[in-house]
């Protein structure tokens, strides 16, 4: 029985691995529309009307186009999203390190998520003042919160029953502020999302389902704070500011965030590199009991896009963060590689991998033990009809341990584990 187990997982592995090496082999295709991937704070700036709703789509009605809502000079939109996540191991609980589609062999309202937006004008001679504003509840939520925002200081007073699978969170929640200076100034205040890293928090601005490592446990999500943004050129952006600290509200000590971008002339190739620093404060034991104390922590983010054709589409990520002190009384570093390849095969579907590896150097953003993780993961995204887009994956993830108990998989009891699992966004 032992043996037929093990030569199932490793069945499970090879159909991971041919999977990628399928979408692989579609390489030299071509194509004339691309995929439209964007980079981390792009995806979100970008979510907006322009895509087609399921309201539209079935009738026609273009409701933030009536009178009403021009008459505000607004925009509503937003998306439900439903997903199951299959565990060949079937273990009690969750799916080991994997967060946000983290119940074994269950379906889960993961997101209902809208947002409310007046655009800044950039194109004008005058000031402009715009806003947005999102809602997002679900099981996702929880991996989102803002201490002392959408929790209390230490995450567990939160706005819905703390035990409850789904929660209710307020990603973001800022003005923006346009200025007519130079080649044009936007400023932006309130609670928004990190300009670091490539994934994003909205499950409308993913391909996969589930999430890489680095984003899940090596970057923040959200700042609240004040962040400039201007264009120096048609290839360069820059944007940089204060806020403070990793998901928290006024709580934790200032620090800086920017990043800068540079794309070719014909947007083929971008790269942006996004940091963070400054300290924060970290509860530990003490001689003395409990303390707070500052320290530095500083994270740094490299991404590099590519359109190798008008079809075929590569990505590669790579995080590096140092922490001077964390909550376990040591000091930290982790660091990641993440890279992703997107092929569309049709108007409405789309192929993709993404082969990750994680380094928790010191075994403190994960679940205590240093360790690498490595995943691959094969998924489509197929988008049948307007306004509804089903994913489903397959993902192979692995712990390279050597330790014999509180493995990382499996409750505990190994070191990989195979993961089969689709969702369906169904947009307003």
């Amino acid at each position: 029985m032992i043996a037929r187990y093990k030569e199932f997982k490793t069945t499970g592995l090879m159909l991971v691995l041919g999977g990628v090496f399928a979408i692989s082999s579609t390489a030299y295709a071509t194509g004339d529309k691309p995929l439209g991937h964007s980079s981390y704070v792009e995806q979100i700036e970008n979510m907006s009307a322009d895509e087609t709703g399921l309201i539209e789509s079935l009738t026609g009605y273009k409701y933030n186009e009536s009178p009403f809502m021009k008459a505000l000079g607004v925009k509503f939109g937003g998306w439900t999203e439903i997903g199951f996540t299959g565990n060949i191991d079937n273990p009690s609980g969750s799916n080991g390190p994997v967060t946000f589609n983290r119940g074994p062999n269950e379906f889960r309202l993961h997101q209902v998520y809208g947002y409310l937006e007046r655009e800044v004008n950039k194109n004008t001679d005058t000031f402009s003042i715009g806003f947005r504003a999102d809602l997002l509840f679900g099981s996702d939520a929880r991996y989102t919160f803002a201490s002392n925002f959408d929790a209390d200081e230490n995450f567990n007073g939160r706005i819905l029953n703390g035990t409850s699978q789904h929660q209710l969170a307020f990603p973001q929640a800022y003005v923006d502020v346009y200025v007519p200076m130079g080649n044009g100034i936007t400023v932006s205040v309130g609670h928004f999302y990190t300009l670091i890293g490539y994934e994003v928090v909205p499950s409308a601005g993913n391909f996969f389902f589930s999430h890489a490592y680095t984003m899940q446990y090596g970057e923040p999500f959200t700042h609240t704070g004040a962040l400039v943004t201007y264009p120096v050129n048609n290839n360069i952006t820059v944007k940089g500011g204060v806020v403070t600290g990793w998901d928290a509200h006024f709580n934790q000590p200032a620090n800086f965030l920017g990043s800068i971008s540079y794309a070719t002339d014909d947007e083929r190739t971008s790269i942006t590199g996004s940091l963070i620093s400054g300290s924060v404060e970290s509860t530990f034991a003490t001689a003395t009991g409990d303390a707070k104390v500052d320290h530095n922590r500083t994270l740094y983010s490299l991404v590099l896009e590519h359109d190798f054709t008008d079809r075929l589409h590569y990505v590669l990520q790579h995080d590096h963060g140092n922490q001077e002190k964390t909550a376990f009384g040591r000091a930290a570093q982790w660091y990641g590689v993440n890279q992703y390849l997107f092929y569309e095969i049709l108007h409405n579907l789309a192929a993709g991998m993404r082969v990750e590896w994680f380094r928790d150097d010191d075994g403190v953003r994960v679940n205590g033990f240093t360790d690498n993780y490595i995943a691959v993961t094969g998924g489509l995204n197929y988008t049948p009809i307007a306004g509804f887009t089903i994913r489903p994956e397959i993902r192979y993830d692995r712990s390279t341990s050597d330790r014999k108990v509180d493995r990382a998989f499996n409750n505990g009891n190994d070191n990989d584990q195979i993961l089969l699992s689709v969702s369906g966004i169904f947009r307003f």
